[in-house]
């Protein structure tokens, strides 16, 4: 039985020209970076490389780059990095774990925290950002692009009205680093995360973009590496593979790859909606669509529940989410799909589907082959009557 994986958005196998850009550097160059001896000048030659890849990547200086474990740590390191007791902090209700947990973390400190609520959607009115704001707001902080819907938010008017304001900009960009263009420039933003796995690359190390002067103080102490910025002993092999995996991520953004996915995903998307009781989440609104990232489609699936179709659609060969990765196993409905005004049970029979770009027509076929027996199964053993799950 093949195998297709259609849960991108968790994580994305490691590319073969990745790999080996790394190999050397778990065994012939092993050198701590932060050595003056030969091995370890080697070393900090291959990270200094990656870190002017990464810079043409954000488009920013290379002194602008801060090398760390991933997404998590560089929302986290922008949240706690800048807030203080007495100020205001202004998110989104449809964000990563990453920031949410974190702004309830600074909520407990004496920060006051407010959560915008995206529309039907998933979009985020920039507008509702602006009024969100107080003389005492220090920090903005919205993703790029949505794990669950795809949906990607107005950023660069949100950097606009930050800038206005005088108020700090941070993105979290993990989901949208590879899918679009990166331009801290054009975005307007003071910080911006990433994580390798998301774009090809090796788990444990991202990046963060810190523009220049941005008074963020780091989460880990201990030494001087990263400039200060982020102490520990750099992981050399995962910080090259980061180099590697954004330097094919624009080679990706110039060729027809992109392209190429959204076709497979609208034809993966067509198909699915023939069934009866079925309906994408997010991405239109009134007959309006919004821009969503080319390889994700949220669909809800009456009268079925998410969880068990992932598991028969798993025993068919057919990898996908419920939502999420870090909530998974979860008992509670997705919290972007609610916020988005979607009632528990439609929430709890949603699934997400996100494409690898060497995915192919095959993929999809198979895909579309197993999913309505699986359906049909499933509906079969539901108690649920027909429409009470919207």
């Amino acid at each position: 039985m093949p195998r297709v994986y259609m849960d991108a958005n968790a994580t994305t196998p490691l590319l073969p020209e990745v790999f080996e850009a790394m190999r050397p550097y778990w065994m012939e160059q092993f050198g701590n970076a932060s050595s003056i001896h030969l091995d370890g000048q080697k070393a900090h030659k291959a990270m200094n490389e990656a870190r002017e890849t990464l810079a043409r990547f954000f488009n920013c200086r290379a002194a602008e780059v801060v090398f760390n474990s991933g997404g998590t740590e560089g929302d986290n390191t922008a949240i706690f990095g800048l807030l203080r007791p007495g100020d205001h902090f202004v998110t989104t209700q449809i964000e990563h774990s990453a920031v949410l947990q974190a702004a309830q973390r600074v909520a407990e400190r004496g920060v006051e925290v407010t959560f915008v609520a995206p529309r039907r959607s998933g979009l985020i009115d920039a507008e509702e950002i602006r009024r969100a704001l107080r003389p005492e707001t220090r920090l903005i902080s919205v993703m790029l692009a949505n794990n669950e819907t795809g949906v990607i938010q107005p950023v660069e008017e949100m950097g606009r009205i930050a800038a206005e304001a005088g108020v700090f900009f941070h993105i979290d960009a993990v989901q949208g680093a590879g899918k679009m263009e990166l331009d801290v420039q054009r975005f307007g933003c003071h910080l911006l995360s990433i994580s390798a796995h998301k774009i090809y690359g090796p788990k444990g190390v991202g990046a963060l973009y810190v523009r220049r002067g941005t008074p963020v103080k780091p989460l880990m102490v201990g030494g001087s590496h990263e400039r200060r910025r982020r102490a520990g002993t750099e992981n050399v092999p995962g910080i090259v593979g980061l180099g590697k995996a954004a330097e094919m991520a624009m080679q990706g953004l110039q060729d027809e790859t992109l392209h190429r996915v959204a076709r497979l995903r609208d034809r993966l998307e067509a198909g699915i909606t023939e069934l009866s009781g079925t309906e994408v989440n997010g991405g239109g609104e009134r007959d309006v669509r919004v821009p969503r990232t080319a390889n994700t489609t949220n669909i809800w699936f009456d009268q079925v529940e998410g969880e068990a179709l992932v598991i028969a659609l798993d025993l068919k060969g057919v990898a996908v989410s419920g939502g999420s990765a870090c909530h998974s196993g979860s008992t509670e409905p997705s919290h972007v799909l609610m916020a988005m005004g979607l009632s528990k049970s439609r929430a709890r029979a949603s699934l997400r589907f996100s494409l690898l770009k060497t995915a192919t027509e095959a993929d999809v076929d198979h895909a579309l082959r197993v999913l309505p027996e699986a359906v049909t199964h499933l509906r079969a053993l539901s108690p649920v009557a027909a429409g009470t799950a919207g």
